[in-house]
C-alpha cells in the first residue's frame, strides 16, 4: 500500500522552497478571478493562503475574521467583488508582485475545468 501525504502540506512544503512556485500559484489564482473562474480562483487563494501568510495573516490585513476568510473561500464561499480583491490585493504586496490585466481575443481564453 502507498503512503500518501496531505495535499496541504504537500503545496506547504514545494511553496516554502520554491518561490516560483508560489508565484505560479498565486498567478493561477488571480488569473482565474479575471477569467471569471470564481470556483477555481477560491481554491487556488485557499491553497496559496495555507502554503504561505496563514489565514490569521490576511484576516487581519483585511479587517475580517480569519474563520470568515475561510468559508469565503471554500467551495460553497459567496465572497463579494470588494473582498476578493482586498485578499487578492494584500496577497500580492506580501508576495512583492503586481499583476496587470492584458487585453486580449475572447478565443484566446480556454474554457477551464476544475479537476478537484
Amino acid at each position: 500500500m502507498a503512503l500518501t501525504r496531505d495535499f496541504k502540506e504537500t503545496v506547504k512544503d514545494r511553496a516554502d522552497r520554491d518561490p516560483e512556485f508560489r508565484k505560479e500559484l498565486l498567478t493561477e489564482a488571480l488569473e482565474a478571478i479575471v477569467c471569471g473562474y470564481v470556483d477555481e480562483a477560491k481554491l487556488l487563494l485557499r491553497d496559496y493562503i495555507n502554503a504561505t501568510v496563514g489565514f490569521e495573516t490576511v484576516g487581519k490585513a483585511v479587517a475580517k475574521d480569519p474563520k470568515s476568510v475561510m468559508r469565503m473561500l471554500s467551495s460553497r464561499g459567496n465572497p463579494n467583488v470588494e473582498n476578493l480583491f482586498s485578499i487578492s490585493r494584500f496577497l500580492q504586496k506580501k508576495a512583492g508582485m503586481q499583476f496587470k490585466v492584458v487585453p486580449s481575443k475572447l478565443n484566446d481564453v480556454k474554457k477551464r475545468k476544475l479537476t478537484r
